[in-house]
């Protein structure tokens, strides 16, 4: 139903739209409705029927929503297809363009005072500055959008929510994120708001967190439950999303094949849908996993391609991310001088604020390097950098083996002292595998 103005504002238009045709009051309350009616309406006085305004708008040649609203007729429904169609070129890559268009839509949103649009502009707005790597105002437009629908049901809040919290992992706060994600799936849970759509958009988005922290139980739940939810959602590119995320877990627990399969079918439905950043997004996986296989050259071969479609989209972020992976492949392909040149290359686009896993993991791979040329104290400085970048944002999967790096460099100079607290701050991150300080994990939803 048209949420329609108050009894003053509608009767002051309408005055002045029968003004403006040169009708009477009785002229326009003719057959059905008298001239006195028509008075106290114009004053306000009277909330008018949806029947007589209806009658209304059609003697002054006006739509009744316009005439309830002031809107033009069907501006809603014209500003969500201008909506589908900035989606639809966020999906090519474009995200600059993206951005133009919809900032040109919240402010004809805002104009007209329609929230629901308003808050799909704002969630555009956010994922076109995740695509960008500017991560602050990612964050900032995702609480926007979440703010514009202020008591909406929670399903309908998700998206925003899911935004916030992929800016948070990609600045580097894991806990926050997996925050974020878990207390949103206990709520939906809990108060039985059980949408396929809006749970398979978080346990799909946690699953990340949950691998880089070493939370490989609850990321591998997450992924059992995602494939579960997977048939009754009805957004394919939410599907494919799952698929390609699905697919870490899997390379995890060395199930190479069914990895391969999930991102097989992640692909075609990218293809279908022609979304550029995510095909890009699932060359990149395969290179991850094909280099995690030790096929190394079709691993090369993956990345370089995701990084180039990547670079094409002016996607910085995701772009310098694909860099290190392959750097790392080049390392292992007796490449090393390229590999270290393509570190440097990226490493200032890359900080403990933005993309901090993958900053350490630069420094981790230039200290590795760095030994191989017997330069020990420049694989010093960037094990500690690397160290105290993953320590800042919690990954303890990778805190172990760089402290095992860092103490074996420590002992063979005869450190013995610190190499014994570099292995044991190792350790320490070993002792309980699969779990984090968050609580129990997140229940199941109803299948």
């Amino acid at each position: 139903m048209t949420e329609r103005d108050g009894p003053e504002v509608i009767g002051r238009r309408v005055q002045q739209l029968r003004t403006e045709r040169g009708l009477t009051q009785k002229q326009l309350a003719e057959p059905a409705y008298t001239p006195a009616y028509i008075s106290t309406v114009e004053a306000g006085r009277v909330r008018a029927s949806e029947p007589a305004l209806r009658h209304i708008a059609e003697r002054l040649g006006v739509a009744y929503e316009e005439l309830a609203t002031g809107r033009p007729a069907h501006l809603a429904t014209d500003l969500r297809l201008r909506l589908t169609d900035a989606q639809r070129t966020l999906a090519t890559g474009e995200a600059e363009v993206a951005a133009e268009q919809y900032t040109a839509l919240l402010t004809e949103a805002e104009g007209h005072g329609l929230c629901a649009e308003q808050a799909a502009a704002l969630l555009g707005l956010g994922e076109c500055a995740l695509e960008t790597g500017d991560l602050a105002t990612a964050r900032q437009r995702f609480e926007e959008s979440e703010q514009r629908l202020g008591d909406a049901p929670l399903p309908v809040r998700v998206p925003a929510l899911r935004g916030r919290a992929v800016s948070h992992y990609l600045a580097g706060e894991l806990r926050y994120s997996c925050y974020l994600f878990e207390s949103t799936l206990d709520e939906l849970n809990r108060t039985g708001l059980h949408d396929p759509d809006a749970l398979l958009l978080l346990y799909t988005g946690v699953i990340a967190p949950y691998m880089d922290m070493g939370a490989h139980a609850r990321a591998a739940q997450a992924a059992e439950f995602a494939l579960a939810l997977a048939p009754k959602a009805g957004d394919p590119a939410l599907v494919a999303r799952m698929h390609r995320s699905v697919a870490r877990t899997m390379i995890a627990e060395g199930r190479i094949a069914e990895a391969d399969t999930s991102l097989a079918k992640a692909a075609d439905l990218y293809r279908q849908l022609q979304i550029r950043t995510e095909l890009a997004n699932c060359h990149w996986m395969r290179g991850y996993l094909y280099a995690q296989n030790g096929e190394l050259e079709r691993a090369e071969s993956e990345l370089r391609q995701a990084q180039a479609m990547l670079s094409e989209r002016r996607a910085a972020l995701y772009s310098s991310q694909v860099a290190v992976e392959l750097a790392d492949v080049l390392h292992r392909r007796d490449k090393s001088d390229e590999a270290a040149a393509l570190l440097h290359d990226v490493l200032g686009d890359l900080s403990s604020e933005r993309g901090a896993v993958h900053s350490a993991a630069a420094h981790r791979l230039l200290g590795i390097i760095a030994e191989d040329t017997r330069d020990t104290e420049t694989a010093e400085e960037h094990y500690v950098r690397a160290l105290s970048l993953l320590e800042r944002a919690g990954a303890a999967g990778d805190l172990a083996d760089l402290c095992r790096l860092l103490g074996d460099l420590l002992r063979r100079t005869g450190r013995v002292e610190a190499a014994l607290d570099a292995y044991r701050t190792g350790l320490g991150h070993r002792t309980a595998p699969g779990t984090t300080t968050l609580g129990p994990a997140p229940a199941q939803p109803p299948l």
